[in-house]
C-alpha cells in the first residue's frame, strides 16, 4: 500500500511540476528519466504513459526471459517487459527488488498494450540537466537515441520508444 502512495505522491508531483512550467513558460522537461539494471535511461514523455507499482505478473511460457508476462492495469491487459532484460543485462532480481520496481505503461497512442518494469523512477529531466551529448555507439539498438552526460559525470541513454515498440526484438517474445 505504501508504494501506491508513493507513486500516488511521485505522479501529483510530476504533473504540478509540468503544470508549473508551462505556466511559467520555461524549459518543460523532455523525459521522464530511470534507472534499471544500474544504467540510467531518458524516456521521452511523449511515448509514456501511466506509471504503476509492481503487480502480480502472469508468466507466459516459451517467451523469452526479458518478457515478463501479462498484467492487468487498470482494466487493461498489458504485456510486461524487464527493461534491462530487452537491452541484453543479465538480471537477476529478488522478490524485493521486484516489489520495489515500477511498471511504466506506454503511451497507448504508440500501438503496443505494454509496460516497461524498471527498478526506479528517477524523476524527469529536460537537456538543461545535461552538460553534453553525443551519438549512440557502432552497432547499438534502432531505439537507442543520445548518450547525455550530467554535471556529475553520470551517463544516460535516451530511448526512443515507439521505435522500440515497433521493434523486431521487442515484437518477437517467443523463443
Amino acid at each position: 500500500m505504501a508504494n501506491r502512495e508513493a507513486l500516488r505522491e511521485l505522479q501529483t508531483r510530476l504533473a504540478s511540476r509540468l503544470q508549473a512550467a508551462k505556466a511559467e513558460g520555461s524549459n518543460v522537461s523532455s523525459w521522464l528519466a530511470v534507472e534499471t539494471a544500474g544504467q540510467r535511461y531518458l524516456l521521452p514523455l511523449g511515448h509514456s504513459g501511466e506509471i504503476f507499482p509492481w503487480t502480480g505478473v502472469q508468466a507466459v511460457p516459451y517467451t523469452h526471459a526479458w518478457f515478463l508476462g501479462v498484467a492487468n492495469l487498470r482494466g487493461a491487459l498489458m504485456g510486461v517487459v524487464d527493461l534491462g532484460g530487452l537491452i541484453g543485462m543479465q538480471i537477476h532480481r529478488t522478490e524485493q527488488a521486484l516489489a520495489d520496481s515500477s511498471l511504466l505503461a506506454v503511451n497507448p497512442a504508440l500501438g503496443v498494450n505494454a509496460a516497461l518494469m524498471v527498478d526506479k523512477l528517477l524523476g524527469l529531466r529536460g537537456t538543461d540537466a545535461f552538460v553534453s551529448s553525443e551519438a549512440p555507439g557502432e552497432g547499438a539498438p534502432e531505439y537507442f537515441g543520445s548518450r547525455y552526460a550530467d554535471a556529475q559525470g553520470a551517463q544516460w541513454q535516451e530511448l526512443n520508444l515507439q521505435a522500440m515498440s515497433q521493434s523486431p526484438v521487442f515484437l518477437g517474445i517467443g523463443v
